[in-house]
């Protein structure tokens, strides 16, 4: 099967969904990372109608109904990324853990710059809710391996959409 992907328009512009035959692949929060991932790819089909559950689910979850997501996920990573990101998706939706409390909760107290690689690499942003990791000192931090400027305003916009809506 090849692998199709949509577009999903919202307030902070578009998102690429991409799928494989298990569930969402990729979800790439701007065009410039979709693009270059698009152009390493041969088997990439275009079809909106077969994202529609995904794209209903983000719609839902933009508008504070949805607080968690039931859309399988195709993931893949080292057992190390897996275990953390399989943690965050415990994070209830609304609240946040520091880098430190993630890397207590899988076993490893001293790994919190490991847990801030880790969500650098998450491939499914949203979903796998590493928006809601945050610094000791209750700073937001990075997002999707940047400490300033779109990508740091876009955990910031998720943060607030889903405090208010909690």
């Amino acid at each position: 099967m090849n692998n199709i992907y949509c577009k999903y328009d919202w307030d902070l512009g578009s998102m690429y969904i991409t799928l494989d035959s298990y569930g969402i692949l990729r979800l790439d929060l701007n065009e410039d990372n979709f693009e270059q991932y698009k152009s390493g790819i041969s088997d990439l089909v275009y079809d909106k109608y077969s994202c529609k559950k995904v794209m209903e689910e983000l719609d839902e979850y933009f508008k504070g109904i949805r607080k968690e997501f039931t859309i399988p996920l195709s993931i893949s990573g080292t057992t190390f990324q897996k275990m953390v990101w399989n943690e965050l998706t415990n994070i209830p939706y609304g609240e946040t853990k520091s880098y430190g409390e993630i890397a207590k909760n899988i076993g490893k107290p001293k790994g919190a710059q490991a847990i801030g690689q880790a969500n650098k690499v998450n491939k499914i942003p949203i979903f796998i809710p590493c928006h809601r990791v945050i610094s000791k000192d209750g700073n937001i931090g990075g997002y999707m391996g940047k400490t300033k400027g779109t990508e740091v305003n876009i955990k910031q916009f998720l943060l607030s959409l889903e405090k208010r809506h909690k």
